[in-house]
């Protein structure tokens, strides 16, 4: 009989799903000039962070859901600013792409973003330079180069913008790991939001002025509210979709969801968008792409557990010692079962397991904060 829970976890996988493949798509008929023609993405975006910030502030201040964590301006200089600044710049070169090229190739491109992320990484001086991840990253951008032989409708511009923006984006997680773990800060998913979105939107409004606003003034644009809000709110529960997914399963899960999620994207596309045609290149390309993301996944995983095996050996070690010197001495230490805040449920044990849970999914995706943002709320 399947459980309760089972089916909970299944429904949430499903939403997100719907709600990641429905902001694509969405975003997509809006900024299109064949469809609602509303071509200014910055402009589309600095709504979507301004509606994020806005509910991120009811939240906190008004209705008090969360608390929020303690921000000094030195965390807020040397942190949040160059992660809003990088956030910012993947949703604007990430939007602006959809003017140019079709949806389904653009899924198709965003199989680099192990590529950038580990380049990133290495850059950076989080990652180490490894032969066999390497080979993993190579055939990835084989399979990418692939795919974008065989586009039809093949644009330079579009696919400058979305390379630009994957990169973008995978500097902004790093950057995440290497600056907020760093410091300590914790941020859920409505303080994310809360701290970055303002301060992106700020960002975004310095090329908004030059670019888009002297356009808008001499261009006859249609602004529906309700589009506009429909689209900002479909974006906003995605971040939180994808906090509930985390929840109940794990950055593994949530990226096989994620290829499931690409390969009905890019069926969709074809339908809704029938200009959007997928050659057998493309498919083979993007087939091998994946095959090397596979591959990347997994000898991720095989690290983690590596480490969290001899994480637990270091712990059994470490046990074997304490209770020695419980042999040998008459100090007093609760054992295991006790309930108190020394020991058991409570102590130092389950701290450790906690640990080693959380380390075990922070590799794949440098933070859940990282995560949440990546999604990107346009």
């Amino acid at each position: 009989m399947i459980s309760k829970q089972l089916i909970l976890t299944y429904l949430y996988l499903f939403v997100y799903i719907l709600l990641s493949s429905g902001v694509i798509l969405y975003n997509k008929w809006v900024l299109s000039p064949k469809y609602f023609n509303f071509p200014f993405p910055i402009t589309l975006t600095m709504i979507h962070m301004g509606f994020s910030g806005l509910v991120a502030f009811f939240l906190i201040r008004v209705f008090k859901v969360v608390s929020p964590v303690k921000m000094t301006f030195e965390i807020y200089a040397t942190c949040v600013i160059p992660i809003s600044a990088f956030f910012a710049s993947s949703l604007w070169f990430g939007n602006t792409a959809y003017l140019f090229i079709s949806v389904a190739f653009i899924q198709m491109l965003k199989a680099l973003m192990p590529v950038a992320t580990f380049v990133m990484a290495v850059f950076c001086g989080t990652e180490k330079l490894r032969s066999d991840v390497f080979a993993n990253m190579l055939l990835v951008s084989f399979g990418v180069v692939i795919s974008s032989y065989g586009e039809i409708h093949f644009n330079v511009v579009g696919t400058v913008y979305q390379v630009t923006g994957i990169f973008a984006e995978a500097l902004r997680l790093v950057l995440t790991q290497v600056l907020l773990q760093k410091k300590g800060l914790t941020l859920n998913p409505i303080t994310s939001l809360y701290y970055i979105a303002p301060c992106s939107f700020v960002f975004l409004f310095i090329p908004w002025y030059l670019l888009e606003m002297p356009a808008m003034e001499v261009s006859q644009i249609q602004f529906n509210i309700w589009i506009f809000f429909s689209n900002a709110l479909c974006a906003l529960a995605l971040n939180f979709s994808i906090f509930l997914v985390l929840g109940r399963t794990g950055a593994v899960t949530i990226r096989v969801a994620g290829v499931l999620k690409d390969w009905i994207l890019i069926a969709l596309s074809t339908v809704i968008f029938p200009e959007s045609i997928i050659t057998k290149l493309n498919i083979i390309g993007y087939a091998i792409a994946l095959c090397g993301v596979v591959m990347y996944n997994y000898l991720k995983a095989k690290d983690i557990r590596s480490s969290q095996i001899s994480g637990e050996s270091i712990s059994d070690r470490a046990a074997k010692d304490l209770k020695s010197e419980k042999r040998s001495s008459n100090l007093y230490f609760p054992d295991e079962n006790s309930n108190n805040g020394l020991g058991g449920k409570n102590g130092r044990n389950n701290g450790s397991h906690l640990d080693t849970n959380v380390d075990e999914e922070a590799p794949l995706i440098p933070s859940l904060k990282g995560l949440l943002s990546r999604t990107k709320p346009s």
